[in-house]
């Protein structure tokens, strides 16, 4: 059974798709360790302890330095000998030391079709506003393996969501998460504790079952 860390700053509703692909046996191999927001009102936090999960608060307001905060978000993850690292809407910047202790084993969910409306400024309801404002006519979402850029590392899984007429951020949004990142993310997921992502030349690869 491979140990997970979801990091999260929010609501929490893609921890919540992984919690119900765990119980559904949609995810097998994997069970979450800890649940770990910068946030410490994040309702993810309690959507964690409703599930008998550790949950806990590790803010760079906190600390002293961005590298003290770096440090410790580190050496906690490291305490609980997790296998892959989810980035679950979390909005904080994963430190390079993080990256590089964890190479290919860091996941983030990002709500467009990468590479377009991804990098700095684009996170959050700051992606669908520019959709939007480009008049894209399909959007969707990508699970990727986290690199030291900024939405750069080898793309998982997509997958394309219509943008509609009339469609505000929020609503883009909402369709977003429910046609494609709560489908993709624990599917990414099952994938890889299985054994079945391979990274060659900054590629990733999925296996036959």
């Amino acid at each position: 059974m491979l140990k997970l860390a979801v990091l999260v700053s929010g609501g929490g509703t893609n921890l919540q798709a992984i919690l119900d692909a765990i119980a559904s046996g949609a995810i097998t191999n994997a069970e979450i360790s800890v649940v770990i927001s910068n946030n410490r009102s994040a309702y993810a936090l309690e959507r964690a302890k409703q599930h008998g999960i550790e949950a806990l608060c590790i803010s760079p307001k906190d600390y002293e330095s961005r590298d003290a905060f770096n440090e410790a978000l580190l050496a906690k993850i490291q305490s609980y000998g997790v296998d892959l690292i989810v980035l679950a809407g979390c909005l904080v910047v994963i430190p390079e030391i993080m990256v590089n202790a964890y190479p290919n084993k860091i996941i983030n969910i990002h709500p467009a079709l990468i590479p377009s409306f991804c990098g700095t400024g684009y996170y959050g309801l700051k992606v669908h506003e520019g959709v939007l404002a480009r008049g894209v006519k399909v959007t969707g979402a990508t699970v990727h393996f986290v690199d030291a850029g900024t939405d750069t590392g080898p793309i998982i899984l997509q997958k394309a969501v219509e943008v509609k007429e009339g469609d505000t951020p929020e609503i883009l949004q909402r369709r977003v998460m429910e046609e494609a990142e709560w489908k993709i993310l624990p599917r990414a997921i099952d994938l890889i504790v299985n054994g079945r992502v391979r990274v060659e030349n900054h590629i990733a690869h999925i296996l036959e079952a």
